[in-house]
C-alpha cells in the first residue's frame, strides 16, 4: 500500500487526485490532506478516504476544521507551519498541487524527505529551479511531471540517450482568444477569461491559459526537467488540445502522447509509476476527433511568451521575478483593477525595474519573491480601467 499526502486537496488537481484514489482504496494510505480554507470539502474529503491529519493553511479555519471533524479520529492542525510539517510526514508520495509561490515551501518540505513529489504547480521549477532539484539530489527524491505537456514528454523522452533528441515540442490549446485580436481583448472580462474551451481548471490557471503565460511557464519548467537546451524547446497552438506534448528525436521518428483533456491521466500516471493504473476515461476516439489542428503562436497577442523565454535565457532572478509579477497582475484582473493586456504590461515592467543577483536558497527565492510582488503591486495602483 502507498501512502501518500495531497498538497491542495480542494482544488482541481487535488480533486482529480482523490477521484483517482478513491476508487482503488485498497492500494493508497491517506496521510495527510491540506486545503487553504475549504473546510467543507477538506472534511468531507478527509472523512471518504479516511486520512490520518486534514490541515488548513489558514490557522483562522481550523475551529471550523475541528468541529467539523471532532468524533472522527482524523487529526486536525492549521497554519503555515501545520502545512510543512503534513508535507514532511514521509508520504511515499506526495501531490504538489498548491497555486501560486504559496506552495514553494511545502514542496521543498516534501522533497527533504525524500519519496516521490508529483509536481502540478509550476512555481517549485520556475520560481526556485536550481534549488529544488539540488534539494531532490542531495535527499534522493523524485519528480515527477503532473502537467499534462511534461507528463507528456516523460513519457516519450528518452533519458537514456537524450543525445538522439533533437526537440521538445509543447502545445498549447491557445485559449479562449486564439482568434482575438488585440482591440478585442482590451475589454475582455475575468468570466470570459476563465472559460477554457478545453480545460476544466482554477481561475489562475485558467486566465494564465489566456495570456498563454501558463504556455511560457512551462517552457521554464521544462527546460529544468529535461536534459535539453532551451533553445531547442518550441510551442505551438493545438487547438484540439489532445497531442499534450511531443519529442522529436534526429532520425525523423517524432513521438507524442495522446489522450483526452483530463488531468486525471497524467495524474494517474504519475500516481501509478512506473507501473499504470486505470482511470474512468473513455478510450481515446480519433474517428470522432476526425481532425488535429496546428499552428504558430502570435508573440504580438501574446507577449507573456516573449517575456518568459527572455527570462528562460537571462536565467538568474528572472523566472522569479517573472512569476511574482504575474500572479500579481492576475489577481488584480480576477478583482476587476487592470485589463486584460495589463497583465503581461505588469511583468515586462516589473522585470525592467528590478534585477537582483541569482538566489542561492530558498530564503533568497522568497524575498525576490516578496520584492517583485511590491514592485508589480505599485504598478497596479497606476493603472486606471
Amino acid at each position: 500500500m502507498k501512502t501518500i499526502t495531497i498538497l491542495g486537496a480542494t482544488g482541481s488537481v487535488g480533486s482529480s487526485t482523490l477521484d483517482l484514489v478513491e476508487r482503488e482504496p485498497e492500494r493508497f494510505e491517506v496521510l495527510a490532506l491540506t486545503a487553504n480554507c475549504d473546510v467543507a470539502k477538506l472534511a468531507k474529503a478527509a472523512v471518504r478516504t479516511n486520512a490520518r491529519r486534514a490541515v488548513v493553511a489558514d490557522e483562522r479555519c481550523l475551529p471550523a476544521l475541528r468541529d467539523t471533524l471532532a468524533g472522527t479520529g482524523i487529526e486536525t492542525t492549521g497554519g503555515a507551519q501545520a502545512l510543512l510539517d503534513a508535507a514532511a510526514m514521509g508520504a511515499d508520495w506526495t501531490m504538489a498541487a498548491i497555486v501560486g509561490c504559496a506552495g514553494l515551501e511545502p514542496v521543498m518540505a516534501a522533497v527533504e524527505r525524500g519519496g516521490t513529489v508529483v509536481l502540478a504547480n509550476k512555481e517549485p521549477l520556475v520560481s526556485a529551479g536550481d534549488v529544488v532539484l539540488a534539494a531532490a539530489k542531495r535527499h534522493g527524491a523524485t519528480l515527477l511531471p503532473a502537467d499534462s505537456e511534461h507528463n507528456a514528454i516523460f513519457q516519450c523522452f528518452d533519458f537514456d540517450r537524450p543525445e538522439g533528441i533533437r526537440r521538445i515540442i509543447l502545445t498549447a490549446s491557445g485559449g479562449p482568444f486564439r482568434d482575438w485580436s488585440i482591440e478585442e481583448m482590451r475589454g475582455v472580462t475575468p468570466e470570459q477569461a476563465i472559460a477554457h474551451p478545453n480545460w476544466s481548471m482554477g481561475a489562475k490557471i485558467s486566465i494564465d491559459s489566456a495570456t498563454l503565460m501558463n504556455k511560457g511557464l512551462e517552457l521554464i519548467e521544462a527546460a529544468r526537467l529535461f536534459p535539453i537546451s532551451h533553445e531547442r524547446i518550441e510551442i505551438i497552438l493545438h487547438r484540439q488540445s489532445v497531442i499534450h506534448s511531443l519529442v522529436d528525436y534526429v532520425d525523423g521518428s517524432v513521438l507524442a502522447q495522446l489522450g483526452p483533456p483530463d488531468m486525471r491521466t497524467p495524474i494517474a500516471h504519475c500516481l501509478a509509476w512506473p507501473d499504470r493504473m486505470a482511470t474512468p476515461m473513455a478510450p481515446l476516439d480519433l474517428i470522432a476527433i476526425g481532425r488535429l489542428d496546428f499552428e504558430a503562436p502570435d508573440p504580438e497577442r501574446f507577449p507573456a511568451l516573449r517575456l518568459a523565454r527572455e527570462a528562460l535565457e537571462a536565467g538568474g532572478a528572472r523566472p522569479a521575478i517573472l512569476n511574482a509579477a504575474n500572479e500579481i497582475a492576475v489577481a488584480a484582473f480576477l478583482d476587476r483593477r487592470i485589463g486584460f493586456l495589463e497583465i503581461a504590461a505588469i511583468v515586462a515592467d516589473t522585470l525592467d525595474r528590478y534585477d537582483p543577483p541569482a538566489p542561492e536558497t530558498l530564503d533568497a527565492v522568497l524575498a525576490i519573491d516578496a520584492e517583485a510582488r511590491r514592485i508589480a503591486g505599485e504598478r497596479v495602483k497606476d493603472c486606471v480601467i
